[in-house]
């Protein structure tokens, strides 16, 4: 594919290829979908070996681009990890079918019977950056709620997503389902998801998973409806009735256990009243890590704190830096997190129930947490098997997008010859 015309003529074969499948998806059985991603799941466990390797070389790309110990962490797969992916389409399998599940039925006094059931909701394109394990969690995503899936991976995750979405297609065939349920773009050319990104009559939806820069993109360039993934400016505030060793556990984890997640935490709010006492103990703590501490005025009087200057608030890092900031209450706090949030996930930390109530009712995130790590912020920890991205906007999905999120519905109108007077 050298010029742009062979790339939308292919764009177009995987297009139609997809809805064709699409269309045949959406009566597949259970058993089959599940088949397939339990055989994609072996497949996997099988060829870990080729999966590490086809890795390497896009780590190798990767250190050639330059890219940030952040990227380079969501880029690494190794035995654990695939074995992980493996672990997730094993997840997903053993998820409710949604498809055709009744949402709500009801009677009405004509004599007719009305029930709202889930439907796939067709073909849905996937573009995502670095994480190759996507490949699988989208696929397997996709396939459950009846969706053909058109993936789009980032240049740096070629190899592996290659070798990844081979695994896939074995288990399509395996379970005897079209190989066309879920197809991988074969070119790193942007032109190919400019194309993608206008095909409103093959695609249904698009999911962008990545950073700021993908997602605008998106957003900006679509003609196709878009769930959106924005960045994770995650905020956690510290109450005045905060538990010391709570909040240093959940602090710690939040902004330490992987810094490369969307829901590490960027943040963290300090009420005034415990800046000497809990907050002292927690950056001090932060520094002993290794994290960069980047403080407001107040805060640096603390060894090691570093100015925070106006572009750290409202800044998703996804390293080992964050930045922090005094408030005189819970309502500052609310409204710093209102002007500089993405509406990710947000938490507080505190012992008192009136002080969560407030922060629940009054924060519109995607994502609240009371007394909890933000690095649960992921669809595989709410129990969803795995998740396509964290929607940030309001329509249709918001949060962990699960397979259930990744369905429509119909209505289903039953009569006996009932008429309309």
């Amino acid at each position: 594919m050298k010029d742009h015309s062979d790339i939308a003529a292919t764009m177009d074969e995987i297009g139609a290829r997809a809805k064709a499948a699409a269309a045949e998806l959406a009566y597949a059985t259970p058993a089959a979908k599940t088949r397939a991603l339990t055989e994609a799941a072996d497949a996997i466990d099988a060829q870990k070996a080729e999966i590490v390797a086809a890795n390497a070389q896009d780590l190798e790309f990767g250190r050639e681009k330059g890219l940030s110990n952040a990227m380079m962490d969501r880029l690494m797969l190794d035995d654990a990890r695939v074995a992980a992916i493996a672990a997730a389409l094993c997840e997903v399998a053993a998820l409710t079918d949604p498809v055709g599940s009744v949402m709500a039925e009801w009677d009405r006094p004509t004599g007719l019977h009305i029930s709202r059931v889930r439907t796939p909701l067709g073909v849905i394109g996937v573009i995502y950056e670095s994480r190759p394990n996507v490949t699988a969690d989208a696929g397997a995503l996709c396939l459950k709620a009846g969706n053909a899936a058109i993936l789009r991976g980032g240049s740096e995750s070629f190899h592996s997503s290659r070798a990844i979405h081979a695994c896939l297609v074995q288990g399509l065939q395996a379970a005897g389902l079209p190989e066309d349920a879920v197809q991988l773009v074969p070119t790193r050319d942007r032109a190919a998801v400019s194309h993608l990104l206008g095909m409103t009559e093959y695609v249904d939806v698009i999911v962008p998973r990545g950073g700021k820069g993908l997602v605008g993109l998106v957003q900006r360039e679509a003609r196709v409806p878009v769930f959106a993934h924005l960045e994770g400016i995650v905020h956690i505030y510290i109450d005045k009735d905060a538990d010391p060793q709570k909040t240093l556990d959940v602090v710690l984890n939040a902004k330490t256990r992987r810094t490369g997640v969307c829901g590490a935490a960027e943040c963290l709010l300090i009420h005034e009243d415990v800046v000497e006492t809990i907050g002292q103990g927690v950056i001090r703590a932060l520094i002993d890590k290794g994290v960069e501490v980047r403080g407001d005025e107040r805060l640096q009087a603390i060894d090691g704190v570093t100015p925070a200057d106006a572009e750290d608030w409202g800044r998703e890092y996804l390293d080992m830096i964050v930045a922090t900031r005094v408030v005189p209450d819970i309502d500052a706090a609310i409204a710093h997190i209102a002007r500089y949030s993405s509406s990710h996930t947000e938490c507080i930390l505190t012992e008192e129930p009136s002080a969560a109530e407030r922060f629940f009712a009054r924060v519109d995130s995607a994502i609240l947490m009371h007394n909890a790590s933000t690095q649960f912020a992921d669809g595989g920890e709410f129990g969803m098997g795995a998740e396509i991205g964290i929607a940030t906007g309001k329509m249709h999905a918001r949060g962990p997008v699960g397979v259930e999120q990744l369905t429509s519905f119909k209505y289903i109108v039953v009569g006996d010859g009932t008429v309309r007077a």
